[in-house]
């Protein structure tokens, strides 16, 4: 019996392997001003950052309340997240900064923590989990 393949888009495992693959994500967060950003913000995938006329620092929530609220992360977890620069302004540079519990880089084998200035800028991180209430920031674009 062939297994139908109705409405398009591709759900894992369900042997539509020729079409599009579809998954769900909620619609994306924002962050203005320097704050420090929820699990829920961090674990959203998208982060539209609006700085304003003026630089921004984005705090990661604590590493306890991610271990908290990933309950399944082990270390070598890993999860991706990108931020959007949607602000024009010169000044406008968003800088990821560190909180209890994170290591991030500053430049060299973390990569850069900031997001240009001009709008439309994306960075995209990796978090890695490396044991219980550590977790690792990395610039991968």
């Amino acid at each position: 019996m062939a297994i139908p393949s109705v409405g398009g888009g591709y759900q894992f495992n369900d042997g539509n392997s020729n079409e599009v693959k579809l998954s769900v994500a909620a619609a994306p967060v924002t962050a203005t001003s320097s704050a420090t950003l929820t699990v829920a913000q961090l674990t959203n995938g998208i982060i539209l950052g609006s700085p304003g006329s003026s630089a921004a620092a984005y705090t990661l929530p604590l590493a306890a309340d991610l271990d908290a609220a990933l309950g399944n992360a082990h270390p070598g977890s890993t999860f991706d997240f990108t931020v959007i620069n949607v602000d024009g302004s010169s000044s406008g540079v968003i800088t990821m900064t560190t909180n209890t519990g994170w290591t991030i880089g500053s430049a060299g084998s973390q990569g850069l923590m900031t997001i240009a200035a001009t709008a439309g800028t994306v960075r995209s991180f990796r978090a890695r989990k490396t044991g219980e209430g550590a977790w690792s920031l990395y610039a991968i674009s």
